[in-house]
């Protein structure tokens, strides 16, 4: 399953895509490999013209690398331009071939490269959602959802956030932190898991920026008294006409 994010970096944002179901542990040990193609097309202008054509031609090229090369594509990254695609691959030949063969004829700019990253460092630091990320990323589609019942983001309601921890004094600690911050409590909750675990209320819109930010406020408040954040819920601010 791929999963798509943005990630703030030094020089901007940088627009994430990445294969999250892949077993790092078991793929590492046949996969040593990892190729890189740099292609000249900015996917971040989903409007630019040559847009589908250059999503074609990936899914192409990753089909083609799939069964020509035995190569798993790992992710893609968008920086200043370059559709930056990655791979592991079993061997370091016949990779360029394929990429050629595919490429040429479409008139793409690119450049290849291929070196040896046994334990995917490359993965995990440069592709691989933090968990921060990860919660972003869900956050986002129950946004998308809401907002394809018509919800007016916009509007601030009531949201309930959820975080749970191993014991009962982080619980607490947590949550005097977030009334601080002006969270309000609303329940005690349980689960297999966790056995201490809360319900805190805010009134807020539901905008991505929004969202994204009361996220890592509760995330890192979370953490300091090492528990886990785990999402939100809310009802819809205005029906769906």
């Amino acid at each position: 399953m791929r999963e798509i994010f943005d990630r703030v970096e030094e020089f901007g944002i940088t627009k994430i895509e990445t294969e999250v179901d892949i077993d790092i542990e078991k793929e590492k040990k046949l996969y040593p490999w990892l190729f890189s193609v740099f292609i000249k097309v900015d996917a971040k202008d989903e409007n630019s013209a040559g847009f589908e054509n250059f999503l074609e031609t990936k899914e192409s090229l990753i089909i083609a690398l799939e069964y020509e090369a035995r190569a798993i594509y790992a992710g893609m990254r968008v920086v200043d331009g370059w559709s930056e695609l990655y791979f592991y691959a079993k061997e370091s030949k016949n990779l360029d071939s394929v990429v050629s063969n595919m490429l040429r004829d479409n008139y793409y700019k690119y450049e290849t490269s291929v070196v040896k990253d046994t334990k995917w460092d490359f993965y995990h630091k440069n592709l691989s959602p933090s968990d921060l990320e990860f919660l972003n990323i869900e956050s986002s589609k129950i946004i998308f959802l809401l907002k394809e019942e018509g919800d007016d983001l916009s509007i601030a309601r009531e949201v309930e956030h959820y975080a749970s921890f191993d014991t009962a004094t982080q619980k607490d600690r947590f949550i005097q932190k977030a009334l601080d911050n002006g969270f309000r409590f609303k329940d005690d909750i349980s689960s297999e898991e966790f056995e201490h675990g809360v319900a805190l209320v805010k009134e807020h819109n539901l905008m991505q920026e929004s969202v994204d930010s009361i996220i890592k406020e509760l995330y890192d408040l979370a953490k300091s008294e090492h528990g886990y954040y785990e999402l939100w819920s809310t009802t819809l601010a205005q029906e769906a006409k």
